[in-house]
C-alpha cells in the first residue's frame, strides 16, 4: 500500500514567536514520525501568509516602527504578555532556541513576498530554510523583517537568489497582490490568530501545538490508513489551544 499523503497548510506571520515555535514542533513531529516511528505517511507542507499588523494599520512605507515589547503588551496586556514571555523563554531554553522580545515589529508583507517566492522557486524545500532563517534573524537576533537589507541577506544565505536579485525583487511589486489577497482571504474565512495548521484542507489546529500533539494526530492518520478505514476527523481534528496559544489580532 502506498504511503498516505498528508497535506499541511500552515498560516503564519513572520513576526509571531508562536509561529516559530509551532513550525519547530511540527517539523520535529514529522521527523519523528518518518524516521523513528516509520509511519506510512508522506508530507506536503506549504506556509501561507497572515499579517498581525494589517495594511490598514501600517501602510506600505513600513513606518512607524514599534518595539516588540510595546506591540505585544498592547495586544495582550502587561500581565498576559509577561506570562507569554516566560513561557516562550522556557521553551527556548529547553529547545536551545533563544527567542527574545527585542528589536522592532514591522508589517510583514515584504517577508511574506519572499516566502511566496521561495515556494514558487523550490516548494517547501526552499520555503522552509527561508522561514527558519527569518525567524532566527527576527526572533533571536532582533532584526527588522521589513528591512530590505536584512531580507536580501537571508535570501542569499539560503540560496534562493543573490542579494542583488533579492533587492530588485523587494523593490518591485512582484507577488504583493498575491500576498494581500491571501491575507484578506484568511481573514474572510475567520482566521483571527496564528499559527493555524490546516490538515488536508479540512481540519484545523490553532496555536503553537507541541510535537506530541502532531505525533498523536499523524499516528491516528497512519493507523486508519493502514486499516483502510475512514478517520474519525470530527473528534480527532477539533481545533485546540495549547499553552502556546495563537497570537490574535
Amino acid at each position: 500500500m502506498p504511503n498516505r499523503i498528508v497535506k499541511l497548510a500552515v498560516i503564519n506571520d513572520l513576526i509571531c514567536p508562536n509561529c516559530a515555535i509551532g513550525q519547530h514542533e511540527l517539523l520535529a513531529a514529522i521527523t519523528h514520525c518518518k524516521e523513528d516511528l516509520k509511519l506510512p505517511l508522506d508530507f506536503q507542507i506549504e506556509f501561507l501568509p497572515f499579517r498581525l499588523i494589517n495594511t490598514a494599520v501600517v501602510p506600505q512605507d513600513y513606518e512607524p516602527k514599534v518595539q516588540k515589547t510595546d506591540f505585544f503588551v498592547s495586544k495582550f496586556g502587561e500581565e498576559r504578555f509577561r506570562q507569554l514571555e516566560q513561557s516562550i523563554q522556557k521553551w527556548g531554553e529547553e529547545k536551545g532556541v533563544p527567542l527574545a522580545f527585542r528589536g522592532v515589529v514591522s508589517q510583514s508583507t515584504r517577508a511574506h513576498r519572499l516566502s511566496r517566492k521561495a515556494f514558487a522557486i523550490g516548494g517547501s524545500e526552499m520555503q522552509l530554510p527561508y522561514l527558519n532563517a527569518i525567524y532566527r534573524v527576527h526572533l533571536q537576533e532582533g532584526k527588522d523583517v521589513a528591512d530590505v537589507e536584512v531580507l536580501s541577506d537571508v535570501a542569499a544565505e539560503v540560496g534562493m537568489m543573490t542579494k542583488a536579485e533579492a533587492l530588485a525583487f523587494l523593490k518591485s511589486d512582484e507577488l504583493e497582490a498575491e500576498v494581500n489577497a491571501m491575507c484578506d482571504d484568511a481573514r474572510t474565512k475567520g482566521v483571527t490568530g496564528v499559527p493555524l495548521t490546516v490538515v488536508d484542507g479540512k481540519w484545523a489546529l490553532s496555536g503553537g501545538q507541541s510535537s506530541d500533539v502532531f505525533v498523536q494526530i499523524f499516528s491516528k492518520l497512519a493507523a486508519v490508513h493502514s486499516a483502510n478505514e475512514a478517520p474519525p476527523f470530527p473528534r480527532l481534528m477539533t481545533p485546540t489551544l495549547s499553552a502556546q496559544t495563537a497570537v490574535a489580532v
